[in-house]
């Protein structure tokens, strides 16, 4: 009988005493064999918390030695990254929002300080002077006819781009906010994946 395990690349796992097949991996078998096979238990937690690295290798060998017998195939990844809590966070809802209003205020700050960067770099106040000469005649100081409409394009403009408004979302695509986030992430897992092995390698040499 086949059993198919397929390892997270990230497992959460908090105030546990044990891990299990099932916290990091998604598996399908027989009802009764993969009930068995999702309650292995792969280690025991302590009472701090940390951040270990289980190989599929690790999995495959626990199951293997509980359910005797059985092929285990892998359709997932490689390593699993497993951070561990020993108690959940407790919900400090004043700070958080203390952070989001930081946050807000420096991205704010940094994203309109740029904008009038490159208005001034590129001379944009000039060039706005001179489309109201060209198509009004009239050479003016503050050409409002066409600072207000550029002004609340740019601000549609935005929203557009970054898919969100008041909260809601404009469309099902992911916004590029969204896309990077992912790839950095993706990128921290990684280089926390290759220290955790460097790590396990030189404990392995060291022995």
């Amino acid at each position: 009988m086949d059993i198919y395990v397929k390892p997270k690349k990230k497992a959460s796992i908090v105030g546990k005493e044990h891990i299990a097949v099932k916290d990091i991996a998604d598996v399908f078998a027989a009802p009764d064999i993969q009930k068995r096979a999702e309650g292995v238990k792969l280690l025991t937690t302590g009472s701090r918390d940390e951040v270990r690295l289980l190989s599929v290798i690790d999995v495959v060998r626990a199951i293997s030695s509980a359910l005797p017998g059985h092929s285990i195939v892998n359709v997932g990844e490689m390593d699993t990254m497993v951070s561990i809590k020993a108690k959940a966070p407790k919900k400090r809802p004043i700070v958080t929002w203390i952070k989001v209003a930081l946050v807000s205020l420096i991205l704010f700050t940094g994203a309109s300080t740029a904008i009038m960067t490159f208005h001034t770099d590129s001379q944009m106040g000039t060039v706005f002077k001179q489309y109201h000469k060209i198509f009004f005649g009239e050479e003016v100081e503050k050409p409002y006819i066409i600072n207000i409409p550029y002004s609340i394009g740019l601000a549609l403009g935005i929203v557009v781009f970054f898919n969100h408004f008041s909260g809601k979302r404009l469309t099902k695509e992911p916004t590029p906010i969204e896309i990077e986030m992912a790839v950095y992430e993706k990128d921290a897992q990684d280089a926390v994946i290759d220290s955790l092995s460097l790590e396990e390698e030189r404990k392995k040499e060291d022995k």
